[in-house]
């Protein structure tokens, strides 16, 4: 069980930090740069789980939308783990591999492997692509698209010092990217909305100085 009494202890306020092993570094080391990438993700599957939690379950007419629920039993369940999982990343990469504590629990294979399992079930329900998607939607589908991205910058980090981390690691955040994508398609079909999709340059609209004057005009 992890007790933590005091949060501010003053040792970083000359711009270090310590390692899980107790060596210090500066802030701006890469593995401590990697570490807080690690947490923004997580940061942001709280966000994410948050706007799924304020999906209404029911109609405006008091009708009960028994598809939100199963959508939000599955986004609490699956963002939530993932939030701990990050936890267990994090701790990780916060130490050199030779150096991990034996106490400490890490994520292997299975883990991994989840995030395919649960891919591969979401995508059963899914069209395929024939175009790009943008990165927007209803609340958690946004979330989870900044979170995809955030991701991405994650993995980009840790490839510069892949070398001084666990194989498994990498793979577990290149996944976790398609995990997101993937749970966010599923997320706007079960919901019932349509994906904004990429607009080739030669269909896209002039611009909104015209539409502005006309609103202006009809004032």
């Amino acid at each position: 069980m992890v007790r933590i009494t005091k949060v501010h202890t003053g040792g970083g306020d000359l711009g270090e930090t310590s390692l899980v092993d107790g060596s210090r570094v500066p802030k701006s080391d890469a593995r401590i740069e990697i570490v807080g990438t690690c947490d923004e993700v997580n940061a942001l599957l709280g966000v994410a789980l948050m706007e799924s939690n304020r999906i209404p379950e029911t109609h405006p007419d008091g009708g009960e939308r028994i598809t939100v629920r199963r959508v939000k039993g599955v986004c609490s369940e699956a963002l939530g783990r993932l939030q701990s999982e990050l936890f267990d990343l994090g701790a990780e990469l916060a130490c050199p591999p030779e150096q991990i504590p034996e106490y400490m629990v890490l994520l292997d294979q299975n883990d991994s492997d989840r995030l395919c399992e649960e891919m591969d079930a979401w995508n059963e329900e899914l069209q395929p692509l024939e175009s790009f998607i943008l990165p927007t939607g209803t609340g958690p589908v946004a979330a989870m698209h900044l979170a995809r991205t955030v991701t991405r910058r994650l993995e980009r980090a840790m490839v510069g010092i892949k070398d001084e981390m666990r194989p498994l690691t990498l793979q577990y955040v290149n996944r976790l990217s398609d995990w997101l994508f993937i749970l966010t398609r599923w997320v706007s079909f079960r919901l019932g909305e349509d994906e904004s999709l990429w607009v080739p340059k030669g269909k896209r609209g002039s611009g909104t100085a015209d539409l502005t004057r006309r609103q202006n005009a009809n004032r």
